[in-house]
């Protein structure tokens, strides 16, 4: 399976801009034969959190232009994250559009960085992203959610064998970005594809270092600090040998860490 991840700038608030370039750049991927594209987290806003509600009416037309360029071209689109309103506030969803155009699943972010202020203006997210891509079951997750292990391994203990990554991370710590994913793929035996925005807003700059990584840790492809597309190709079959060749999920003792979690 061809997979493409397409790290772009992003003009703070400029939804239709951003959607604009966002367009171009993912016909160009699609005449790469490629059956998936990742895009980054937030990439039609930005971190424009403080006036995010004024925003969120662009999300449902752009989301719909989505849905046909996915039909159109017989492409799944792992399609980043919107800010998205629901009945308790605004959340930072993921998307995700089948070949057919369907809307398969919409993750709200269940963890909130503090450190950007997300937890003053988005509500955290309650239900898991899991969902299905040509019959493989994959997991969707925003950002800072790369570095909670025990909720990425929830996902691969439920089978699945992709975990899509959509994120702004800042280039000052892009070897946690590097470390954490590499770790991800090795300690759940899944691939690990992982897309991330390039530029800069109005405090922070972005690495970029978008990647795709097989399920040993090693990288398929990685991306620069500039806005571009990068190209893998994963197996799902070598998942299964690798967690035959190390039984990790068989050899996990629940008992005893429940034990553990009850103590405390």
């Amino acid at each position: 399976m061809k997979i493409a991840c397409i790290q772009s700038d992003v003009i703070l608030g400029k939804s239709r801009a951003n959607f604009e370039n966002m367009k171009s750049k993912i016909i160009e991927a699609v005449k790469e034969n490629v059956k998936v594209i990742v895009l980054p987290e937030l990439w039609t806003t930005g971190y424009c959190l403080e006036e995010i509600g004024l925003h969120i009416g662009d999300q449902e037309e752009i989301i719909s232009e989505l849905q046909l360029i996915a039909k159109s071209n017989n492409v799944t689109l792992i399609c980043g994250s919107f800010p998205i309103a629901r009945e308790n506030g605004v959340t930072n969803t993921l998307i995700v559009i089948s070949k057919t155009g369907e809307i398969v699943k919409a993750y709200d972010k269940i963890h909130l960085f503090q450190l950007m202020n997300e937890h003053h203006y988005l509500q955290a997210g309650e239900t898991d992203g899991l969902f299905e891509i040509n019959g493989l079951t994959a997991a969707g997750f925003v950002c800072y959610d790369l570095r909670f292990p025990e909720w990425i391994g929830a996902h691969s203990q439920k089978g699945a064998k992709v975990l899509f990554f959509v994120a702004e991370w800042p280039i000052q710590r892009m070897n946690h970005w590097e470390t954490l994913l590499k770790a991800r793929a090795i300690e759940n035996q899944c691939y690990v594809v992982a897309c991330n925005r390039v530029g800069k807003d109005l405090a922070n700059t972005f690495g970029g270092g978008s990647m795709i990584i097989d399920p040993w840790g090693e990288v398929i492809s990685k991306g620069s600090p500039n806005e571009e597309i990068i190209f893998g190709e994963i197996d799902p079959k070598k998942v299964d040998e690798i967690r035959g060749t190390i039984p990790i999920f068989e050899d996990r003792r629940e008992g005893i860490y429940k034990k553990l979690q009850k103590s405390n």
